[in-house]
């Protein structure tokens, strides 16, 4: 019996993007942790021969140091997108013009360190606006992935404020309105097309339980997990059974910090389930894997959304209405 199609993605946030976004001194010197955790992401793909999509940063295709992680991931046949030049969360509030330049300066950069021309793009923390949705049409990409229908986005910033003590008054005003609101959970679970002024975008939404709305990403899990690893798995499998029922293909992503812990990056301590050791967290992410492995088989953001063009009967949202800055 043929298994049902899920997508896999990776953002490849490096540990200067999190302090970044944490509000924590030094990320300017862009720390990284490329080194480490691109050879455990190959050594879990490898074992199941998966192809994925990997959303990088424009700001560590540029620099030099990270060629030889991201050549790697390239030579094992993995697909780009991009996710930005600067990763920084608050990119709908931006004005058109510096959107533009944001994604445009990543595609030259990831395109200069990979040889790959992105056509996915998923904006830093889940950010849209209308605005980058009519700067990726006109820039010929073939989808966008930045949609996470949760009711769970003002619960997630509420944690990440109270861990994020060294915020300037500023940096606060920005990062207000991280992680959407309680309207976004009335999105779609399943992909869709935007309609916009010049003609219509894929967007394919990260999958989050069917009805209740609720996040199965990696993190999600492995947070879970530090609480009880078998009702993370119990979770995770009622999460992909109802998917099943309802007829919805997951978009699931994971990203480095799943495949690190605090034995690793002790300058991240504050991100959830960063209190397990590296070795434990990359059993338990492989476990989940094993399970989506049998339920489903897997593939890259890129090849789902033309198997997505080519099935025809989409449903079509307007940005103006899903709640999304001009």
């Amino acid at each position: 019996m043929t298994k049902p199609v899920a997508a896999l993605s990776l953002d490849l946030d490096n540990q200067w993007s999190y302090m970044k976004t944490h509000g924590d001194r030094g990320w300017e010197a862009y720390p990284s942790y490329l080194d480490v955790v691109v050879p455990r992401v190959l050594d879990v793909l490898g074992r199941w021969g998966w192809k994925i999509t990997v959303f990088v940063v424009g700001q560590d295709a540029a620099l030099e140091r990270n060629r030889e992680a991201l050549g790697a991931l390239s030579e094992a046949g993995h697909e780009f997108g991009n996710h930005s030049f600067r990763h920084e969360p608050w990119l709908h509030l931006y004005a058109e013009a510096e959107i533009e330049q944001e994604i445009a300066r990543a595609e030259e950069a990831i395109e200069a360190a990979t040889g790959q021309k992105t056509r996915g793009f998923r904006g830093p923390g889940y950010s849209l606006s209308q605005s980058t949705l009519r700067i990726l049409a006109q820039r010929s990409y073939l989808y966008d992935a930045s949609t996470l229908p949760t009711f769970l986005g003002p619960l997630a910033r509420a944690y990440y404020f109270l861990t994020s003590k060294n915020l300037k008054r500023e940096e606060k005003a920005e990062r207000e309105k991280l992680f959407g609101t309680l309207r976004d959970g009335l999105r779609p679970v399943r992909p869709y097309r935007w309609q916009l002024e010049d003609g219509q975008l894929l967007e394919i939404p990260v999958t989050t339980m069917p009805v209740f709305k609720l996040p199965f990403h990696f993190s999600y899990l492995l947070y879970i997990s530090t609480f009880s690893a078998a009702l993370a798995m119990l979770y995770f499998k009622a999460a992909l059974l109802m998917c099943r029922m309802t007829g919805t293909e997951p978009s699931l992503l994971v990203h480095p910090l799943d495949f690190l812990g605090r034995d690793d990056v002790p300058e991240l301590a504050f991100f959830p389930a960063m209190n397990l050791e590296s070795s434990r967290k990359l059993d338990l992410l492989n476990r989940f894997l094993e399970t989506l492995h049998a339920r489903y088989t897997v593939v890259a953001m890129g090849e789902h959304a033309e198997g997505l063009q080519r099935g025809g009967s989409l449903g079509v949202r307007s940005p103006a209405e899903s709640n999304l800055k001009p």
